[in-house]
């Protein structure tokens, strides 16, 4: 069982690594390295949840409206990892409801091209975080998006542990598969920051996010036989979705 004791030498490198692999931030001397460091992944999504909101604090001082200043997070949020998580989404629609086959649907999703099903996800739930979000903002829950930024991420190790592979290559393939004991740290992780930030709210946050993950991951193992980079994505964005939709619901 992985326990603090084996983590704690790896902290450091391991949470370098995560924000190489899923951030464009700089991180000189480190590259992105396997899944065995996937546990800190909600570590830096709750350091990417602090930029924003921090960002966000500022834009709200400065007197922007709640509104403006949901697209500047989005927008910041996009920016800080490159539209990864995104790109997966927009990929997964397209290949999960636009392929007949489990091959068709691969290769829809290894298509750089963009369809009706990948565009359509993308606006709505883009739509759907700027709404929730703009709730938060209004409410002066800034610094919910830490325990957003966190608990966004462990689905992503979650998934690669408990699905196959569905390709035999891509970025999903290349970091290689955590081990169950290493998800679970990275989800407990989660947990405990979530309910930091968000006190009881962290609860029926957190079973949204299951929810969907759970949906997502089965859908994804009976049409495509398991998980790609695209996937994780795709539960990436679910999640955030799910927890703002929450948040904002007990803020209103």
């Amino acid at each position: 069982m992985t326990t603090f004791r084996d983590i704690a030498p790896r902290l450091l490198p391991d949470l370098l690594s995560g924000f190489a692999l899923l951030t464009r931030l700089p991180v000189p001397g480190h590259a992105p390295s396997g899944a065995g460091s996937a546990w800190a992944w909600p570590l830096v999504g709750a350091v990417l949840g602090a930029i924003g909101a921090a960002a966000a604090g500022v834009a709200l001082w400065l007197g922007l409206t709640p509104g403006v200043v949901a697209v500047l997070v989005l927008a910041l949020a996009a920016m800080l990892t490159g539209g990864l998580h995104e790109d997966g989404l927009s990929d997964t629609a397209d290949g999960l409801f636009g392929g007949w086959t489990r091959v068709r649907r691969l290769e829809i999703m290894k298509d750089s091209r963009v369809g009706s099903y990948g565009v359509l996800a993308l606006v709505l739930l883009t739509l759907a975080r700027w709404s929730a979000l703009a709730t938060l903002l209004s409410a002066g829950q800034v610094w919910m998006l830490i325990a957003v930024g966190a608990v966004s991420r462990a689905p992503m190790a979650v998934i690669m542990a408990t699905l196959p592979n569905a390709r035999g290559d891509g970025l999903s393939h290349a970091t290689g598969r955590p081990s169950l004991p290493v998800a679970l740290a990275g989800a407990a992780l989660a947990v405990a920051i979530a309910f930091v930030v968000a006190g009881w709210s962290a609860l029926p946050m957190l079973g949204l996010v299951a929810l969907a993950t759970a949906l997502l991951a089965r859908s994804a193992q009976a049409r495509i036989g398991g998980q790609t980079g695209d996937i994780l994505g795709a539960a990436q964005q679910l999640a955030e979705a799910a927890a703002l939709a929450v948040l904002a619901a007990r803020a209103g």
